[in-house]
């Protein structure tokens, strides 16, 4: 999966705090990512997550150029609205994350006796649904 976003910094220490792992970070440029990307002097930063499982990898992608053609998506776009994580112990990341300025969407609610589920909104307007599976 991955996200562009403007502020780097921010949206990584987001998903730090998530506990998600760094695997690698690059510079991004030359023909290649043009043709692959279909733009003209392309240069950013990528930066590579693991989940803490290791079964699937986020890829953040800030554009150094090209960042004026960037384009907010309208409430009825076709795309990923949010981005859904299993975790262990909600309450305190849901804790942590509001330290660091992310905004809890109504509350932390029990599903059924299921699971626990909430939406957090981070930096970027990234949307989180997280879900702890009740034991």
């Amino acid at each position: 999966m991955g996200l562009i976003v403007k502020d780097l910094p921010a949206a990584k220490a987001f998903f730090l705090d998530l506990g998600l792992e760094v695997l690698g970070e690059a510079e991004v440029k030359g023909e290649w990512v043009e043709r692959i990307l279909g733009l003209n002097d392309v240069r950013g930063t990528v930066v590579m997550f693991g989940m803490p499982d290791g079964q699937a990898t986020l890829e953040l992608v800030k554009f150094h150029t090209h960042e004026e053609d960037i384009q907010q998506s309208f409430a009825n776009t076709l795309s990923i609205q949010h981005i859904a994580f299993a975790v262990e112990d909600i309450e305190a990341i849901v804790a942590k994350l509001k330290k660091k300025g992310a905004e809890l969407f109504g509350e932390i609610q029990n599903y059924e006796n299921t699971y626990k589920l909430c939406y957090v909104r981070g930096p970027e307007g990234i949307i989180l649904e997280l879900a702890e599976k009740i034991k």
